[in-house]
């Protein structure tokens, strides 16, 4: 079968990530689009006798979760996520992220750094040669929060971006806000030559609560094409 819309190469990665879940498992359930369509197959395997316990990254999520039947768990209550699956907004081969299209950054990667391992499931349009094409999604306190906006732009600067504007999501009339009540900015860096760089820069400015910059806490990828899922991993250590 030929997956010939975005719609239809997301199933298919989401579909795919079914493949890494195990009876017994915590599962870190993601928030997005292509989260979604792996919340609801997840599901449909618990009503058929598969036994996990998911913990949701967002209040999305989580109403998700519930409509499909799959019990969970606030991450406080369990030891350890065996495993996430999330989506990306996007994705390089390097296993470098960027997520926060949906404002659910800031618990997500919380999730993640609990996970053992993430995997990030995605269409063949998020995978990228340099991240920055998208906007960096900033939670940022409500105070002073154009000062930390203007911290963000002159990390991006002194970063080496291409860009470096910075603005409100859904500007001041309708400012996003998050699950936690902080405002969501989306940094436009045109593309980030030094993606580590950048993100231990911004999480050093004080009220930007978490940057959407995820290093060294994916794992995997698994890639929705026309011709089906891509699963994309890590080399065996010391494969040559």
């Amino acid at each position: 079968m030929t997956n010939n819309t975005a719609d239809d190469r997301k199933r298919a990665a989401a579909l795919k990530a079914l493949d890494f879940i195990h009876d017994g498992m915590i599962v870190g359930l993601g928030t997005g689009s292509t989260a979604a369509h792996f919340v609801k197959a997840l599901g449909a395997k618990v009503k058929a006798g598969l036994r996990i316990t998911g913990v949701a990254t967002s209040a999305a999520a989580e109403t998700l979760a519930i409509e499909a039947g799959i019990p969970l768990a606030e991450l406080d209550a369990v030891p350890h996520v065996d495993i996430t699956i999330d989506g990306a907004d996007e994705a390089d081969r390097s296993f470098r992220l960027i997520k926060g299209g949906g404002a659910a950054h800031l618990r997500e990667k919380i999730v993640a750094n609990t996970s053992r391992r993430m995997i990030a499931i995605m269409d063949d349009t998020k995978l990228v040669e340099s991240l920055g094409r998208f906007p960096l999604p900033l939670e940022i306190l409500p105070f002073a929060a154009r000062t930390t906006m203007r911290h963000a732009a002159d990390a991006a600067a002194a970063a080496g971006c291409a860009g470096n504007f910075v603005r409100l999501r859904g500007g001041d009339a309708h400012p996003a806000i998050s699950d936690n009540g902080n405002l969501i900015a989306d940094l436009d860096c045109g593309t980030i030559p030094d993606p580590e760089g950048l993100a231990t820069a911004l999480s050093a400015i004080p009220g930007l609560v978490e940057h959407g910059l995820f290093i060294g806490l994916c794992h995997g990828l698994i890639v929705g094409r026309p011709e089906g899922a891509e699963v994309i991993e890590p080399p065996a250590h010391g494969a040559e």
